[in-house]
């Protein structure tokens, strides 16, 4: 949507973002998802110790900014806003009562961490050729350098 106003141009966005931590089994995990424009973006925190309320408030604070999101996938349902507060206030707490992290999170994870698996793989097999290349280069100027000896 655009909204013009004293000449400007203004686009209106609609950006929301959960913070669901958790326990996995071994660490305290933080999953963070940003919905904006019906775009869904996930990242994903690892805590290590149980954090505390202040640990937590200090990490939306400081490191909010430097989070590394996936790419955005498009999201079918938004939630929709209640406009009774204490109907928001029962939803909140029932979230709250609700174990995990939503499956659209989830695949947005799995999504991000092939993506950089495939990265790396071609990464890593761009690099082994550069080594095979210099080693053959090597080689033959080695060759050469007998050569010219004889």
């Amino acid at each position: 949507m655009v909204l013009h106003k004293g000449g400007i141009a203004m686009r209106k966005v609609s950006v929301s973002s959960t913070l669901t931590v958790f326990h996995d089994g071994q660490f305290w995990v933080g999953v963070i998802e940003r919905n904006e424009n019906g775009q869904l973006a996930v990242s994903k925190n690892l805590f290590g110790a149980e954090p505390s309320n202040e640990e937590i408030f200090r990490f939306v604070v400081e490191k909010w900014q430097d989070l590394d999101f996936s790419e955005p996938i498009a999201d079918s349902e938004l939630p929709k806003k209640a406009a009774n507060p204490k109907r928001r206030m029962r939803e909140a707490s029932k979230a709250v009562k609700r174990c995990g992290v939503s499956t659209k999170a989830q695949q947005a994870l799995s999504q991000e961490r092939e993506s950089r698996k495939a990265k790396a793989k071609s990464d890593n097999a761009e690099r082994q050729q550069l080594l095979k290349d210099q080693r053959f280069e090597r080689k033959k100027a080695k060759r050469k350098q007998k050569k010219k000896g004889k």
